[in-house]
């Protein structure tokens, strides 16, 4: 079969790969009809993320019809169509009867490399280097889902691949950031990063009440759909003191909640920005933590900082005094993909949310190095890119 692999940072490739085998009874194997790019494997093609290995197949946001079940499978049937959380999660574990799946204590073969560099481990991911269990990804044609009793969610009758293909990640990453938030009506919510899974932050604060929304980037096309989605905006290229402008939105009192939806690669100016350049260009940093240092000096005193961006390693300079003296709270993690499938669906099904309005590019499989490219450089008005297996140039 034909996969995206990784050859290194900034190296990525379509090649010819084994297909994959069932070796668990409890596993199922999917074609892929739909799969996507995301923010995060933009971190992995830049390499700041440990433990990839040349030839690892990427992509956690994939979707498709079962093909072939292990004996343990009883919930699936050949020909449904499906689509897959990016975490791997065993169902029985502390961790996954109390639906903190991302958490599950059962699915990454590689756990003690996690401990090492985290302390415990997460969930085995898809397509996320060693540390999370070095499974194959679904930028392919092909992929093995593991626990597939627990983890692949039916697609309803009537909804489309570009419905469905972002409950994969994108969109409950967007509403757990904006679930943990804590937003109660009324609110002014801003939101760092109006890429992928800050347009779903964005859409996923206003369904949870907030009065306000207040999205910060600097790419004219992510502010502008920022703004049809009924965000005010701030261009911080036009105003670097965001969070002076913040306190001027807000009458000198801060946003009630901050959302760090950028990460670890974030983007800015100024002397701590270019001190976290060169510090993550040796490795001296694993992280440019310029939003997360916003967002906690930004907040009112009381509120909340949610962080569904991803952060792999260590960060420098974060504002402990603002954070503890404010009394913020600070909540993150993985998202648990399974606990949000079914709300989420409805809302789709309701038409109270079309996840396909941040699709800007329909890329063929064979595509996906020009497809990378153009995400991370933000080229032609890219915002998300979905790869098509089988679709012709």
């Amino acid at each position: 079969m034909k996969a995206v692999v990784w050859n290194g940072a900034l190296k990525v490739a379509v090649e010819n790969v084994p297909d994959p085998e069932l070796l668990n009874p409890r596993d199922a194997i999917i074609k892929i009809t739909s799969t996507a790019i995301c923010g995060s494997d933009l971190h992995l093609y830049d390499g700041f993320i440990p433990g990839m290995q040349k030839g690892d197949i990427l992509g956690h946001e994939f979707m498709g019809e079962v093909v072939d079940l292990g004996p343990g499978v009883k919930n699936l049937r050949q020909g449904d169509r499906v689509v897959v959380p990016f975490t791997i999660s065993c169902g029985s574990c502390f961790y996954c009867k109390r639906t903190l799946w991302s958490l599950c204590d059962n699915s990454n073969p590689n756990a003690p490399a996690a401990e090492a560099f985290w302390g415990f481990s997460p969930s085995g991911l898809f397509g996320y280097s060693h540390i999370t269990g070095g499974y194959a990804g679904g930028q392919a044609e092909y992929v093995r889902v593991p626990f597939a009793d627990v983890g692949p969610y039916k697609v309803p009758d009537g909804l489309t691949d570009e419905q469905m293909l972002f409950l994969s990640d994108i969109f409950p990453t967007g509403y757990m950031g904006a679930e943990n938030a804590d937003i109660e009506p009324g609110d002014t919510v801003a939101i760092w990063g109006c890429g992928p899974v800050g347009q779903f932050a964005i859409k996923s604060a206003m369904l949870l009440g907030a009065e306000r929304v207040i999205a910060i980037d600097r790419i004219p096309e992510r502010l502008e759909l920022a703004r049809q989605s009924g965000a005010d905006i701030i261009n911080y290229e036009e105003t670097t003191q965001v969070i002076e402008a913040l306190k001027e939105m807000t009458a000198g009192r801060g946003p009630d909640r901050c959302i760090d939806a950028v990460g670890l690669e974030a983007h800015g100016f100024g002397p701590q920005y270019w001190y976290d350049r060169a510090k993550q260009a040796v490795r001296a940093e694993t992280e440019r933590a310029l939003v997360l240092r916003m967002a906690i000096q930004a907040c009112r005193k009381g509120g909340t900082v949610s962080v569904p961006g991803v952060y792999g390693g260590l960060a420098d300079k974060i504002p402990l005094g603002s954070f503890v003296n404010k009394g913020l709270t600070l909540r993150s993690g993985q998202t648990h993909v399974q606990r949000y499938l079914e709300p989420l669906t409805k809302l789709i099904q309701d038409g109270k949310i079309d996840p396909s309005f941040i699709i800007t590019h329909r890329l063929p499989l064979e595509q996906a190095p020009e497809a990378y490219e153009l995400f991370k450089q933000k080229q032609d008005g890219c915002v998300k890119v979905v790869l098509k297996p089988g679709m012709s140039a």
